[in-house]
């Protein structure tokens, strides 16, 4: 059998008996080292005959048919984004459905003053930050087809137990459950997409569920409407109703993904021993001077995933981001409500649903152009200026009509980052752990962010929010500034990194060194 790509993209040895045990030399590599190829293949021959039923001559060299591949990457965006889609859409309106409860009278119900509601906010967030790594490494660890719906059932739950709360003491230890419990699912969801798609193809996958954000806004608005609608569920009334229902619906959706959700592809039951082989394969063929797909966890290639500077650099970006996304998603019910003080409660609601859908095709449309051209960081820079427009126009008019249209402008650039940067991140890691831990650390610091944004729009502030508004568009500014160097300085380092001997640099290197440079590797390049 084999799997022709045009253009030689990618050999792959792969053996027969055993196709966890891959043979690659990736494209980046080979053709820009070509002095430097033999070491790779010499040191992945070396790894796989320490197995001492495998050979080299056992094996079977291996090319990538564009028409295969699409058929599988087809099957897998039908059996596997979908799932997680649906998953994350519940996990975002559980967070951000306080926004909601908030306007139907949740703050007068539980005696809320001053600060807080913001305090409730930021609660959360304290507890969703300090678990989003060690969420991630338990998300490897057990296995995401497992621990993915576990996370689901349990935040559900603790929505739901949200609408029994009679004081905001309660409100608050609720809410740090609901962090602690949401903490891995967006970075879960991105490693666990991972293990499934190529680098170029990531982006794209991710919006896919992340897009579900900015939908959770208008879903949740319109939701949130039609459950206000009941006159009562059980015992329960007003913004009670919001997070039981919710819950719920959650809940089952967890138990649901529990019985469909596919751990890895050697597992997928949907798959065909051929198709598994090539799912493996192609992700494989990507992880320059690595023979293995899943690793095992240690230290050393945490540090690698954590400490890697586009990861870091991609990070404070997201950060500065969140800080606008996560305040549009609490914050714009209250904006609404400032601009259009004399409609009803229902009608809040519904206005804050079109700036969502908007936010939402921009959140898919960017990360699909970013998948065909193979770039992302250049969108980081494209997106900054719009949100600085928006929040402009905020800062400039107190008219109600130009107000409103800068939070579509603002939702239209600014959730698509949130699929971007976790692709970028993945993108220049080699290791499976390494993955795990640079995408646990972009969302860890993007809610940074978010825990920054519940203390962006306070009440003194209002009706105008010039404090919040300006710290949104400081933020923008400096996310651009920052995008804008981290793009310098990766074309300056590959420029170094080409001129290298590759095959210098890895003389008398042992094997299991090689396998655990992960981007220190002098073959790397990273990814624009």
């Amino acid at each position: 059998m084999s799997w022709f790509l045009p253009r030689s993209s990618t050999l792959i040895v792969l053996h027969r008996e055993h196709p966890h045990c891959v043979l690659a030399s990736s494209m980046n590599y080979e053709q820009r080292h070509p002095s430097g190829s033999d070491s790779l293949k010499a040191a992945s021959m070396q790894a796989v005959s320490r197995h001492a039923d495998i050979t080299i001559e056992d094996s079977e060299s291996v090319n990538f048919d564009p028409r295969l591949e699409r058929r599988l990457r087809l099957k897998i965006d039908m059996c596997i984004v979908p799932i997680v889609a649906i998953l994350y859409l519940f996990c975002f309106i559980d967070r951000a459905n306080l926004g909601n409860a908030k306007i139907a009278g949740m703050d007068k119900d539980l005696g809320m003053k001053g600060y807080d509601y913001n305090m409730v906010i930021s609660i959360f967030y304290i507890s969703y930050i300090l678990f989003e790594i060690p969420s991630n490494v338990l998300c490897k660890w057990v296995g995401p087809g497992w621990f993915i719906p576990l996370l689901t059932v349990l935040f559900g739950v603790a929505s739901v137990g949200t609408a029994f709360v009679n004081t905001v003491p309660q409100a608050a230890g609720v809410r740090f459950l609901l962090g602690i419990f949401e903490a891995g699912m967006m970075p879960g969801i991105a490693y666990y997409l991972s293990r499934w798609y190529r680098r170029s193809e990531l982006a794209f996958r991710l919006s896919l569920y992340i897009v579900m954000a900015p939908l959770a806004g208008a879903f949740g608005g319109l939701l949130a409407t039609a459950i206000l609608k009941l006159e009562s569920f059980g015992s329960l009334h007003s913004w009670r109703m919001i997070f039981a229902i919710e819950g719920i619906i959650t809940i089952g959706l967890g138990i649901v993904a529990f019985a469909i959700l596919t751990d890895r592809p050697e597992t997928a039951a949907w798959l065909t021993p051929e198709e598994k082989r090539l799912a493996i394969a192609r992700v494989q063929s990507e992880r320059v001077g690595s023979t293995q797909v899943l690793d095992r966890i240690d230290t050393k290639k945490l540090k690698r995933g954590i400490f890697n500077p586009v990861t870091l650099s991609t990070a404070f970006v997201f950060l500065l981001n969140n800080i606008t996304v996560q305040g549009l998603a609490f914050f714009a019910p209250t904006i609404v409500a400032t601009i259009y003080k004399d409609r009803t409660v229902i009608e809040k609601q519904l206005f804050t649903v079109p700036p969502y859908v908007v936010g939402a095709f921009f959140t898919v449309l960017f990360p699909l152009i970013s998948w065909r051209i193979d770039r992302r960081q250049i969108f980081f820079i494209l997106s900054a200026p719009l949100v600085m427009v928006g929040y402009s126009m905020f800062l400039g008019s107190h008219d109600a009509s130009v107000r409103y249209g800068a939070t579509f402008l603002i939702a239209s650039s600014a959730f698509s980052l949130g699929a971007l940067t976790n692709a970028q991140v993945s993108a220049n890691v080699v290791g499976d752990t390494a993955r795990s831990a640079a995408i646990g650390t972009n969302v860890m610091f993007g809610n940074i962010g978010g825990l920054i944004s519940g203390w962006s729009y306070l009440p003194f502030d209002a009706p105008n929010y010039r404090i919040g508004n300006g710290l949104n568009l400081a933020a923008a500014g400096t996310g651009l500034l920052i995008s804008t160097l981290t793009l310098l300085w990766i074309r300056r380092d590959n420029r170094r990194r080409r001129a290298l001997d590759v095959d210098g640099e890895l003389r008398d290197k042992p094997q299991q060194e090689i396998e655990d440079m992960d981007w220190t590797h002098p073959g790397f390049l990273w990814k624009e």
